[in-house]
């Protein structure tokens, strides 16, 4: 089991696989083995929001903000079984955000990942509930004496995902896309918008390791910069996937941005703009990460692979 050996140390064991692609789907595994023992079926009445928790949460899916929690653990050799728990807790923070995207009071998407959506395959209320419990649920884990033995990093964890989630966050970014479908967004407005929605998760799942490590301000600071940039990278990437991506491919449907009328950094930029700010902002996230000399390699790797991806 990926997780058995106390002394382990993760960024060695993500670093001797030579394919990221490889190093990314190992990683993946690992937290879904910890999301499994975390979101156990049972025969209570009461079962079918478990199944929906876990549907919504274990249907697959890169696992890139746990994957920069683990990375990001390695640099200040946190135990695994730590590391894996904040994982997975950010995951479920992630996946709950995506059900309720998926609603049709929100977004009204019938595909996820190439399933169907958690509200077509349970009912809506179910779904708002699976969503629910994935949040709380996250905060249940972050809170728990096996994260790690010193309350003052727990609490700290648990504010720093309460606010990346929050109105000042995730919620209020989701608010500001509401807001996009009816007034046209300037470049300044987008960015914010996807900071708020996209950028803040990325950014608490990089300093939760920092956390877990007791590291100090500065590593802290690199690592929220490195975020930062990276969080618009991922975002310009999905934009670009959005139209240029193939539905089976990117498994959900594409062209939502333009049949809304939404303005994106590809709308407002055109394609081979968005593309090229992307490289940039990817050049500029890992020379943040010039502290860490080659230890940070494999968060290097992911800013590749985030603008170089097709799903």
């Amino acid at each position: 089991m990926l997780t058995g050996n106390r002394n382990w140390n993760l960024l060695s064991w993500i670093k001797t696989l030579s394919d990221f692609q490889i190093t990314l789907s190992t990683s993946a595994e690992a937290v879904n083995l910890t999301l499994e023992r975390l979101l156990k079926m049972h025969d209570d009445p009461e079962a079918e929001l478990i199944e929906a928790m876990r549907y919504a949460v274990l249907d697959g899916g890169k696992r890139i903000r746990p994957f920069l929690s683990l990375a990001s653990a390695g640099l200040f050799n946190v135990e695994p079984e730590r590391a894996l728990r904040v994982a997975a807790a950010i995951e479920m923070v992630h996946c709950y955000s995506l059900v309720h995207d998926d609603l049709p009071a929100m977004d009204d998407d019938d595909l996820r990942r190439g399933q169907p959506t958690c509200h077509i395959k349970f009912g809506e209320a179910t779904a708002i509930l699976a969503g629910d419990a994935l949040l709380t649920k996250a905060f249940e884990v972050l809170a728990g004496d096996d994260t790690h033995p010193d309350p003052h990093v727990r609490s700290d964890l648990v504010m720093a995902l309460a606010r990346a989630a929050g109105p000042e966050g995730m919620v209020g970014g989701q608010m500001l896309d509401l807001i996009a479908e009816r007034e046209t967004l300037n470049m300044p407005e987008i960015t914010r918008l996807q900071r708020m929605k996209t950028g803040m998760l990325i950014a608490v799942a990089c300093e939760a390791g920092a956390i877990l490590g007791k590291a100090t301000d500065g590593a802290r600071h690199a690592l929220h910069a490195y975020a930062h940039d990276l969080g618009l990278a991922f975002q310009i990437a999905d934009d670009l996937l959005d139209v240029e991506g193939d539905e089976k491919t990117v498994g959900k449907k594409t062209g939502k941005d333009e049949e809304a009328g939404k303005a994106t950094f590809v709308s407002l930029l055109g394609v081979e703009r968005a593309r090229a700010q992307a490289a940039l902002l990817v050049d500029q996230a890992c020379e943040h990460l010039d502290l860490f000399a080659e230890k940070a390699d494999s968060l290097r790797d992911l800013a590749a692979f985030v603008i170089k991806r097709r799903a």
